[in-house]
Parts: structure tokens; C-alpha cells; sequence
């Protein structure tokens, strides 16, 4: 992802769908915005035969205090949504997670983290369609979150 990407990023964030999950578009914005230099994040722009149609956020859980409590050395964490309304349910997460998962995983990443909202059912299948688990209940600086893990 680019700078050039975030007008695209900007319109997603206010899409009914997104905020309902991600909260106040202009905040959000905002923070994807600082966090395009920010060393332990890497930004991705998801695309299927050449439309973009989503954005995933992959970072260094130990650089941010996100209540995910402690976890193995060269953990990452991610965050994505879906920003086009026409791509949802139609298996598109599940599958750019698991792609996205499995390159860290071979790469010798030993744990990936995400942390959704306990109510976004969506989110939580897409993930387990992707391999990963339920964990536990967290607390993080967003509210109670689901923590998810998927191991080597």
C-alpha cells in the first residue's frame, strides 16, 4: 500500500459495513494514515483480478500496547477488511487470510494474532476458515476482543 492508495482506504472506512466494526472513519483514517512509515506495520491493498477490494494490516503486536498480552518472539498480528459490499460472503477473507497466513508462517513467523470483536461472527468464520483458533477473551485499548492465534 501506498500513499495514493488512501483515498480508496478513506471511502471503504466510511462504508456502513467497515465503520460497524472499525468505528469513526475519520479516526481510523487517521491512524492508518500515520502508521504508512510506521516500522512495525506493514499495509497491503487486496486485490482480485486487478480491483482491489480489501486492506489488511500486518504488524509487530510488541510494539503497540494492545492488551494481546505476551506472546512468542516474532509473533504478528493482523487486521484486514473487506471494503467492496459485492465481495462479502462470497469466501474472498477466508482466502486472502489463509494466502497472506501461510507466506508469514513458511517464512518462519511462528504465530499470527488477530483480535476481533466477540460479536463480528463474520470476521471470527473467516478466520477460523483460515486456520486460526479461539483463544481467549482480551481487553484491549478498543474494547473486549476475541484473541486468535495460528501456530506453524
Amino acid at each position: 500500500m501506498t500513499a495514493d492508495d488512501l483515498p480508496l482506504v478513506r471511502r471503504w472506512l466510511a462504508e456502513h459495513h467497515v465503520a460497524r466494526w472499525w468505528g469513526d472513519p475519520n479516526e481510523q483514517f487517521d491512524l492508518v494514515s500515520d502508521d504508512l512509515d510506521h516500522p512495525a506495520m506493514d499495509q497491503f491493498i487486496v486485490a482480485r483480478e486487478d480491483r482491489p477490494f480489501a486492506y489488511l494490516q500486518c504488524y509487530h503486536p510488541a510494539s503497540w500496547d494492545n492488551g494481546l498480552g505476551p506472546q512468542p518472539t516474532g509473533t504478528r498480528g493482523i487486521d484486514q477488511f473487506i471494503g467492496e459490499a459485492d465481495m462479502l460472503n462470497c469466501g474472498h477473507g477466508s482466502a486472502f487470510i489463509r494466502a497472506f497466513i501461510d507466506r508469514l508462517l513458511i517464512a518462519g513467523t511462528p504465530r499470527v494474532v488477530t483480535d476481533p470483536d466477540p460479536a463480528n461472527a463474520r470476521a471470527i468464520r473467516a478466520y477460523e476458515k483460515a486456520g486460526f483458533r479461539k483463544d481467549c477473551l482480551v481487553d484491549t485499548p478498543d474494547g473486549r476482543a476475541l484473541l486468535m492465534v495460528r501456530n506453524v
